[in-house]
């Protein structure tokens, strides 16, 4: 019995051990998978992110420069070291970048909310060993110190989100032409208009009206991309060796008012734009440089003045040449508001150019651009007196065959100082903007024909024009492929005439200098894939 009653457990402990396996064995339900669908609803390249109803697209591109005679992104030879043209300049200037975009929308009931972002991961040359140019010219750190070997840095585009006709973030301006500084150039420095085009701290509105025409209005934060530089023509060594003086613009008090009406039609495009800009100096009494002091805050300020700037746009397509061919032309102008003519993707140049000379050690030429200038006192300015500025550029488009194209694009744009290089010359009276600026500029080089019958070595003005004239060809041997030459030409027509002895910036010496235009040629070469 013992032995039966062993054999029917041993039996039964088998069947359950046999049962137990086999239900390890069993299949048991997967979770299912979220496989990522493509979003066709805004354009190729979407896809729903797993889980939600949100559309993402991931783009960018691989760009390498290198400029000639040239900045890094092909600013022309016109201050520094490269205007110097002395040994500390660099013959050439490279620069690497990866931009990555990321570009998130939502259908929802108020319409389409959208997120932008761009960042750009860069490595380029600094661009000067010179202690003395450098440090003056960068004030302070900047981003291309970083060029060291397995350095570089990221930068910030676009960050914006939009909604319900709303853009919140930085963003172009809604005062901008689509094209900006590039109507067909691969630089952004053809100056003769307004340029954000990497993008603005702003909000913004934009209503579509039908039939191509729209109207947008905004608010931007004007301290990056709005501003030159205001003049404090009475501190010590108000205008420096290179004809331009330190910054005496206050904080920023008001954002600049922008706006734009444009009709996109099939033919092209035409738009009509307009901002309002606050010009507010910090102090009557400053230090050299501009720096402030314990007398500055008693010492009281000039009224803040409002200026601004318009702007004309025009696009035309379908020209009888070839597919695809276009002009693109702007027109600027501003009052107090030069940066929307003298604009480029970083900051408003001034210039100060040398070269060759028939009878001094050489010439040079200077161009200073600003907002305002001003002198406190009674016999100053009375109060700040607004720079004006006007400006033209354009391109013309033209596509060989698939794989070729050229643009020739050009640029002219025009600063002026309000008076004459002799009002009050003696200190009687209010000054104009040219008078201050003359009487400042002569205590740093000497012989300026002065009034009556006294005889200078040269005449003081400080107007300027600049004209820029360049060609690009491109070649796109496979899609999304493109290498690109471009030479351009620029010209500083400065208003200076006879020659002074003064001490140019380090490492040019105490000489003779001949005041006279100047020219420059930069060639850029560029390799990019976008993706």
């Amino acid at each position: 019995m013992t032995v039966y009653r062993k054999l029917i457990l041993g039996s039964a402990a088998s069947l359950l051990a046999i049962g137990a396996a086999q239900a390890a064995d069993l299949p048991v339900k997967a979770k299912a998978v979220e496989y990522v669908r493509i979003c066709s609803l805004y354009g190729a390249g979407f896809f729903y992110i797993p889980g939600t109803d949100t559309c993402i697209k991931l783009g960018g591109y691989l760009r390498v420069d290198t400029t000639f005679n040239g900045g890094a992104h092909g600013a022309p030879a016109w201050n520094g070291d490269l205007g110097q043209q002395n040994r500390f300049r660099d013959y050439f200037v490279s620069r690497s970048r990866m931009a990555l975009t990321v570009d998130t929308r939502t259908a929802t009931e108020y319409g389409v909310v959208r997120t932008f972002g761009q960042g750009d991961f860069q490595f380029q040359n600094f661009g000067s060993t010179n202690p003395g140019l450098a440090v003056g010219s960068q004030s302070g750190l900047n981003n291309a110190l970083l060029s060291t070997a397995g350095g570089g840095y990221v930068a910030v585009e676009f960050l914006f989100i939009q909604f319900a006709g709303f853009t919140f973030g930085k963003s172009a301006s809604a005062y901008a032409s689509p094209w900006q500084g590039t109507p067909g150039n691969i630089n952004s420095n053809l100056l003769g208009g307004h340029v954000t085009d990497t993008g603005v701290n702003n909000i913004q509105y934009t209503a579509e009206f039908g039939n191509g025409v729209s109207g947008s209005i905004g608010l931007d934060e004007p301290n990056v991309w709005g501003r030159t530089v205001v003049y404090n023509l009475s501190i010590p060594s108000a205008i420096g060796a290179n004809g331009t003086g330190s910054n005496a613009y206050g904080g920023v008090h008001a954002p600049d008012i922008v706006g734009r009406i444009r009709v996109d039609q099939a033919w092209g495009l035409f738009q009509i734009s307009g901002a309002a800009h606050l010009v507010n100096a910090s102090y009557n009494t400053l230090g050299a440089g501009s720096v402030p002091n314990n007398l500055s805050e008693i010492s009281g300020h000039p009224d803040d003045k409002w200026g601004g700037s318009v702007m004309a746009a025009l696009q035309i397509k379908n020209l009888p040449t070839g597919k695809g061919d276009d002009i693109k032309i702007d027109a600027t102008y501003a009052k107090g508001h030069t940066k929307n003519v003298i604009g480029t993707s970083g900051g408003s140049p001034s210039f100060a150019m040398f070269s060759g000379s028939g009878f001094g050690y050489q010439s040079v030429g200077f161009g200073a651009t600003t907002d305002a200038v001003y002198v406190p006192g009674a016999a100053g300015t009375g109060g700040l007196r607004l720079t004006t500025a006007w400006g033209i550029r354009g391109a013309f488009n033209h596509n060989w065959d698939p794989y070729w194209s050229t643009s020739v694009f050009g640029g002219y744009s025009s600063i002026r100082y309000d008076g004459g290089a002799n009002d009050n010359i003696n200190g009687l009276g209010t000054s104009t903007a040219k008078g201050a600026y003359c009487a400042a500029f002569r205590v740093s080089h000497p012989g300026q024909a002065v009034v009556g019958n006294q005889v200078g070595n040269y005449t003081c003005n400080p107007d300027l024009n600049v004209s820029q004239l360049g060609v690009i060809t491109r070649w796109t041997p496979v899609k999304n492929l493109t290498f690109s030459a471009e030479v351009q030409w620029f010209h500083l027509d400065q208003k200076m005439s006879g020659s002074s002895v003064f001490t140019a910036s380090a490492p040019k010496p105490n000489a003779l200098y001949e005041f006279k235009d100047q020219d420059t040629v930069l060639l850029q070469v560029r390799a990019q894939r976008n993706f």
